[in-house]
């Protein structure tokens, strides 16, 4: 196993400091909404530079770590920079560059009430998925994880109506509810065995645990932990998810591509590679039903989205499923598959996120939300539809889309391991996400256009008679899907940052 040096290095705040200073100034520029909206993009691109200089070092070995302040020995607030700490904040910042073009003609073309604090609350939990990549200890990590579930609250509940305020209680009862119940308490447990909660960040066999400690204290903390992660969305800790579909669908994209579900399985990752570590999880054998729960939740979400005539519940359970890939791969603890896991963290991301985008798309042009009603559609939307097939490719993991190098490493880590059955599984799972992906996109383009029902129609009629969305909408959802594509031709560009683990 390769030992990856950390190079103390207080410039891991910049990125902090810039998203948590945008936030304030959203704010302060509440009654100018051009400067509002700018204060957005100079903000996510400027997070994105800091931590593109940031993780320079990290593929050839030297990655970053700043400790801001010890409360007591073994117990600090710390941040560090390591390959999949890379993957997560790159992806994350890079994305939300899109989706803050994206929000402004969103929001603007539906006249959306409360932009203030939708854009506040938006930036506010973009700062706490960055922090949460950049976590150096489960303290830190905690503290990042809570600040996403508060602030992606109010966007759940943006429309103010009966339906939002019912799906953010029930998005509060999980989220909330379980890291307190659940991963506090693993917190707790952690640092009365091992007196430190930092993470093992050099290399992955040992993890934090004193080799005196009882096997059983070790599989309970691990159990803890997996509650705790709802974000994670894994059956049956999943049904917050499809209940927040209510919220805007940039908000949606923001859940499901970038920032709430994608911590949530990373939060799984570090405590498979970092906290318990690789020994632990072989000898407690706690690979195997961790890797079949995942299993049951890809096939079982696939299943329900496939009876989902409207777009975003059928990509909210597509969701789910794809989410348990990520876990699937780390879980397998074979090399490739945890290559795989941890790229998959990046295919999902910008796959899903052009999703979200085209049903936000499409919703904004035609008022359209059910499936059976886009028949014809891509005649008149074209570029949408598009980067919607592309898009598809990627979750179903059919090349040169990058989902396809993550699935593929998958497999070949079980099939290493020989698991004949995980292999079958995952070729059904590729199945089951071609049947309820591939007849919305043929259908829009072949199928015959229906007429929409009540309650379907879009009342903008400037809106209506455009042939696609605006070009602030348009743009980044054709530009995330081009990079699936180009990151399935050129994988290196992520896997890169893995050189560092071992797993290359």
């Amino acid at each position: 196993m390769n030992q990856f040096q950390f190079i103390e290095d207080p410039g891991l705040l910049a990125p902090l400091i810039i998203s948590g200073l945008a936030a304030l100034l959203i704010l302060v520029f509440r009654t100018k909404p051009n400067l509002r909206e700018g204060v957005s993009f100079v903000a996510a691109t400027g997070t994105f530079i800091s931590l593109l200089l940031l993780s320079s070092g990290v593929s050839q070995g030297a990655g970053r770590i700043f400790e801001i302040i010890t409360i007591v020995p073994g117990l600090h607030f710390k941040l560090a920079l390591d390959g999949p700490g890379c993957i997560l904040a790159l992806v994350s910042s890079l994305l939300w560059i899109g989706v803050t073009a994206y929000n402004i003609g969103y929001m603007r073309s539906l006249n959306e009430r409360n932009q203030t604090r939708y854009y506040f609350c938006f930036t506010t939990a973009m700062f706490g998925a960055v922090g949460a990549a950049l976590s150096a200890n489960i303290l830190t990590l905690f503290f990042f994880y809570e600040i996403i579930s508060l602030f992606t609250y109010p966007l759940v509940t943006h429309h103010m109506n009966q339906e939002s305020r019912r799906a953010g209680l029930k998005y509060l009862v999980y989220l909330i509810g379980a890291s307190k119940l659940f991963f506090l308490s693993a917190m707790a447990l952690t640092y009365a065995y091992t007196g430190s909660l930092d993470f093992r960040l050099s290399e992955f066999s040992s993890g934090i645990f004193p080799p005196e400690t009882p096997r059983t204290a070790i599989m309970a903390i691990y159990a803890l932990f997996l509650a705790g992660f709802a974000k994670a969305a894994i059956i049956p800790l999943h049904n917050w998810l499809p209940s927040a579909m209510v919220a805007p669908t940039p908000v949606s994209a923001l859940l499901h591509a970038v920032a709430v579900v994608k911590v949530g399985v990373f939060c799984i990752c570090r405590t498979i590679l970092n906290i318990v570590g690789l020994e632990n999880m072989d000898a407690l054998h706690l690979s195997a039903p961790t890797a079949w729960a995942a299993i049951f939740t890809i096939l079982a979400a696939s299943l329900i989205a496939l009876t989902k005539d409207d777009l975003k519940a059928r990509l909210a359970y597509s969701t789910i499923s794809q989410l348990s890939y990520i876990v699937l791969g780390v879980a397998l603890l074979a090399p490739l598959s945890v290559q795989g896991g941890l790229l998959h963290i990046a295919a999902h991301a910008f796959g899903k996120i052009t999703l979200f985008m085209a049903a936000g798309a499409i919703f904004v042009v035609t008022g359209v939300k059910s499936i059976r009603l886009m028949s014809g559609l891509g005649r008149q939307m074209p570029w949408t539809f598009g980067a919607f097939g592309l898009a598809c490719l990627t979750m179903i993991g059919v090349p040169p889309a990058i989902g396809f190098a993550s699935k593929w490493n998958i497999a070949l880590g079980a099939a290493g391991l020989h698991q004949t059955a995980i292999i079958i599984a995952l070729m059904l799972s590729a199945l089951l996400n071609a049947a309820y992906f591939a007849p919305i996109f043929f259908q829009a383009f072949f199928g015959r256009p229906k007429e929409a029902e009540a309650g379907h129609t879009c009342e903008n009629t400037a809106i209506s008679s455009r042939r696609e969305a605006p070009l602030s909408m348009l743009l980044p959802l054709c530009a995330t899907a081009l990079i699936s594509l180009l990151l399935g031709l050129y994988p290196e560009i992520i896997l890169k940052f893995l050189d560092q683990t071992g797993w290359r």
